[in-house]
């Protein structure tokens, strides 16, 4: 396959440059549904990070996501003034806040997911189904040795431990 003019064959050499494009180019349809709804991707991850784990302390919902806890408090803020999230103390231990998705936050966050993963199919047609699910596997490979060795240098279970 010939190499798109203007590109350095260094770069083109970079996995993790071509995972960083290749990141954008699968964002772009995300990014422009979201905004519709005045959220951006770290509000698309809360969405997401609720609808499939379901209701989670604020400590526990930034660590699993790899946000920052004090970041993960604007979004969350945002989040609530849109009616999708609400904050609750943790029946086990009142001094814990829950963050928990409402109604309106569970049918944005399954419209947003099924609009993503349309977008990702489109953009990235060009690898066959085997292809794509490789291309998966190693991504994830390597993003879960490294939460396992953040979580090791912090002397704390991995995320989804």
């Amino acid at each position: 396959m010939e190499q798109p003019a203007g590109r350095p064959p260094t770069l083109l050499g970079l996995p993790s440059y071509l995972a960083g494009h290749v990141s954008r180019i699968g964002h772009r349809a995300l990014v422009a549904d979201l905004a519709r709804h005045g959220l951006r991707l770290p509000h698309f991850a809360v969405l997401t990070g609720l609808h499939d784990l379901g209701p989670l302390g604020q400590h526990e919902l930034a660590d699993r996501l790899g946000l920052n806890r004090s970041h993960l408090v604007g979004y969350l803020d945002r989040l609530e003034e849109a009616g999708l999230v609400s904050r609750v103390r943790d029946p086990g231990d009142r001094r814990r806040q829950q963050v928990q998705l409402d109604p309106a936050g569970e049918r944005l966050a399954a419209e947003l997911i099924e609009g993503a993963r349309a977008g990702e199919a489109a953009d990235l047609a060009v690898l066959s189904a085997d292809e794509l699910a490789t291309l998966t596997d190693l991504l994830r490979r390597v993003l879960l040795t490294d939460d396992a060795a953040a979580a090791d240098a912090a002397g704390a279970p991995p995320a989804g431990d």
